[in-house]
C-alpha cells in the first residue's frame, strides 16, 4: 500500500490535513519488477534457461532483489548476486538506480495521483 499524509505541526501538535493512497501499489510491486528483470537477464545470459520453474531459486532471487531495492534508496548502484542460483549456475547483475527507476517508471508515476489529491484536499498547490 502506498499512503500519503499531509501534516501541519504547530506548538508541537500534529494535525492531519489530508490523506490518500493506493492500496494496489507497494514495495512488493517494485520487488516483482526487479525479479522480472533478473529472470529475463538470467535467461538471456544462459541460453534461454527459465529459473521460474524452480521455487527455491525464485525465493532466493526475490530476497536479493528486495535487498537491492533497499540499497538503491541510498546508493546509485546495487548488485544482485547469487551463487548456484539455478542448475549450478551463479548469477550476478549490477543495476543502477537510474535503470531501476526506468523499470518502475509506471509505478513512480502512479504515486503522483495520491500526492496531488492530498495537496488538493488540503487546499495547497505543488508550489506551496
Amino acid at each position: 500500500t502506498f499512503d500519503v499524509s499531509l501534516l501541519a505541526i504547530e506548538d508541537g501538535i500534529f494535525e492531519v490535513k489530508a490523506t490518500a493512497g493506493d492500496t494496489h501499489l507497494g514495495g512488493e510491486d517494485f520487488d516483482n519488477r526487479l525479479v522480472e528483470f533478473c529472470v529475463q537477464d538470467f535467461k538471456r545470459k544462459n541460453r534461454g534457461m527459465d529459473l521460474t520453474t524452480n521455487a527455491r531459486a525464485l525465493r532466493r532471487l526475490r530476497t536479493q532483489c528486495e535487498r537491492a531495492k533497499r540499497t538503491l534508496s541510498s546508493s546509485t548502484q546495487a548488485t544482485v548476486e547469487l551463487d548456484s542460483l539455478y542448475e549450478g549456475i551463479d548469477y550476478s547483475v549490477a543495476i543502477s538506480r537510474a535503470r531501476f527507476e526506468e523499470l518502475c517508471s509506471d509505478y513512480f508515476r502512479a504515486t503522483l495521483s495520491p500526492v496531488e489529491k492530498v495537496l488538493k484536499d488540503a487546499g495547497m498547490d505543488k508550489r506551496s
